[in-house]
């Protein structure tokens, strides 16, 4: 069939060739048009063929990429017909979904994996790092009850060693690029005094292997081995704890130090009220020079919680995701991106 004009000598071209143009297929485009989304510019009264304008293209093409995301029709027609604030707030939804989704599918594969390692897992990392990475996420790991939040989860996987603690206020996760790695997938969880008493012996051995299997734990370095005990309880999902870290719409880049001793300038035991506006962070009365985007905003932190995050950071600088006063902020040292560590805000005083 011919291209066709319509009365303003604007080219239309059939279904066909328009599918091709915008990547859908011709059942996919009668689908739309019957479901009102992307009805035709016109429709030949005695053939029925459906004819497409070219301004029709990039409308297209942007609900076939929001398909291919799994964005279903009703949020899709949302986003494109709807205010940007409502499409933005559609979106973000969509994104904490999906992450949840693969989040599970990944929890479920790895445990199959595990289930089938018959072998055990042996991974390599440097020792000096594997010390550094237990001295990050240990003041994360909690106290007390229940007793396995006072363990680290080591997991090995995707060819990285991950090194999690938690105590439900807060959560570190450090990722070790591994040097080595035999075996399957594996994990295990122990106690954070154990692998604190190992800093110095693994600091002093240029690498050092983590070994899993039926029989146990154990750090071994030549012929030097350290059998370390685990525990069979359930572990918190941590990635649901990151998850619900939602996308940050301020960013902060302050001096670690600074604010630590501003959060440290106080009445032990009060809460600290930070502020973050155009190129300043607020602690008291301090004021502490930043490099900050976004909006500005005020929330309030427990320094007992927030200080020892800050400490386990390495560099000078450190980095502050904020969503909202009432999520999760995420901090990152600026030249550590394999460092994570979520503190949770305390509601605002009521005198802030």
């Amino acid at each position: 069939m011919d291209d066709t004009s319509d009365t303003n000598n604007e080219v239309l071209v059939p279904i066909g060739m328009f599918a091709r143009r915008v990547g859908l297929s011709p059942s996919a485009l009668r689908y739309y048009s019957d479901c009102g989304v992307l009805r035709p510019a016109s429709v030949d009264p005695d053939t029925g063929y459906r004819l497409y304008a070219p301004d029709q293209e990039a409308r297209a093409m942007r609900l076939r990429e929001l398909r291919e995301a799994e964005v279903s029709l009703p949020d899709a027609v949302a986003v494109l017909d709807g205010p940007p604030a409502r499409a933005e707030a559609l979106l973000r939804t969509h994104l904490d979904r999906m992450r949840g989704r693969v989040d599970i599918a990944r929890d479920v594969v790895e445990g199959v994996l595990r289930a089938l390692n018959t072998t055990g897992t042996r991974a390599e990392v440097g020792g000096a790092e594997w010390a550094s990475a237990v001295r990050q996420v240990a003041p994360a790991a909690g106290e007390g009850e229940p007793a396995v939040l006072g363990c680290v989860l080591v997991e090995v996987a995707d060819g990285e060693v991950r090194l999690v603690a938690t105590d439900r206020y807060r959560l570190s996760v450090r990722t070790l690029r591994a040097l080595r790695i035999e075996g399957g997938p594996g994990r295990a969880l122990i106690p954070v005094g154990e692998l604190s008493a190992l800093g110095a012996w693994a600091t002093g051995h240029r690498e050092i292997a983590l070994e899993l299997d039926t029989t146990g734990c154990r750090l071994r370095a030549g012929e030097e081995v350290h059998e370390l005990p685990t525990s069979d309880e359930h572990y918190p999902a941590y990635r649901d704890l990151l998850a619900t870290s939602a996308v940050p719409t301020t960013r902060a880049v302050v001096d670690r130090a600074a604010l630590r001793d501003a959060l440290l300038d106080g009445d032990a035991g009060s809460v600290r009220v930070l502020t973050v506006d155009p190129d300043r962070v607020g602690v008291a009365d301090r004021t502490l020079p930043a490099i900050c985007t976004g909006p500005p905003i005020r929330l309030a932190f427990d320094p007992a919680k927030l200080v020892p995050a800050l400490d386990a950071g390495v560099g000078p600088d450190v980095l502050l995701d904020i969503a909202a006063a009432d999520r999760p902020v995420l901090l990152r040292s600026a030249d550590q991106g394999s460092f994570t560590t979520l503190v949770m805000p305390v509601p605002l005083p009521d005198d802030a």
